[in-house]
């Protein structure tokens, strides 16, 4: 498996994205549920033209693979330390 070197802010904004997700998995109030439709959509959009993946021509598909398994994982160890505390 190929590694990545993802930028911050492209690793963070999906990170955000899961968390959105979530919230919106367990929404009850339709404004809440609206705002974070909007949310998925801009986070969207900017991890999808994000520059970084300008430099990984061949291998794109791969690489958002790996960005959302690094994204998932560290966001999996988030909650459960959340959890222990």
């Amino acid at each position: 498996m190929t590694s990545y070197a993802f930028p911050d802010d492209l690793l963070q904004a999906q990170r955000a994205w899961y968390a959105a997700y979530r919230q919106l998995a367990e929404a009850n109030n339709p404004a809440q549920t609206t705002v974070l439709r909007r949310t998925l959509q801009r986070l969207s959009v900017k991890i999808s033209t994000h520059p970084f993946w300008a430099t990984v021509p061949d291998r794109g598909p791969a690489a958002r693979m790996a960005l959302k398994e690094m994204a998932w994982g560290a966001g999996q160890e988030e909650t459960r330390s959340c959890a222990r505390s």
